[in-house]
This record gives C-alpha cells, sequence and structure tokens, in this order.
C-alpha cells in the first residue's frame, strides 16, 4: 500500500488512479482517505460489494436530504437524452 499526503495524491491522481496498489491518504500525517483501486482482483469480491453498497446508500441518503427522488433523476437523465439527440 502507497501512502501519500492529500496534496500529492491530487497533484498525482491520474498517475494514481492506474495503479492497482490501494493508497492511503493523509491530511497533517492523520489518516484522510483510501483509495481502493476497482480494476482486477485487487480487492476481494465481497469487500467490493459491501463498498458499492456503502456508496449507494450514502447517495440515496445526500438525495433524500436534497428532496431529489429517483423519478427526478429519471426525468433529468430522459431531458438530457432528448436534448443530445
Amino acid at each position: 500500500m502507497k501512502i501519500t499526503t492529500v496534496k500529492e495524491f491530487r497533484d498525482k491522481a491520474t498517475f494514481m488512479f492506474k495503479s492497482l496498489e490501494p493508497v492511503l491518504i493523509t491530511r497533517r500525517g492523520k489518516a484522510a482517505g483510501l483509495y481502493f483501486p476497482l480494476q482486477g482482483d485487487s480487492i476481494p469480491f465481497d469487500l467490493r460489494m459491501d463498498l458499492q453498497a456503502t456508496i449507494a446508500n450514502l447517495v440515496k441518503e445526500s438525495l433524500e436530504k436534497k428532496g431529489i427522488s429517483e423519478e427526478d433523476i429519471l426525468e433529468d437523465f430522459e431531458a438530457f437524452r432528448d436534448n443530445s439527440c
């Protein structure tokens, strides 16, 4: 696992996203985030499923807080599709 600072991660994100190695991101010497590449078999399947479920729940909660429904999103996609053709 690579360890990097927030600034270095920001500056070299494109390069780090291409790597299959997980990256621990630190801010002032303390853990601030963790990047796990989702390509290949670098993360066990069950952990990937848990991560995706957690992210989906966070997105759902965020949308609910903002009062945005699934129907609103589908309407936006449909309007975008209609305008882009």
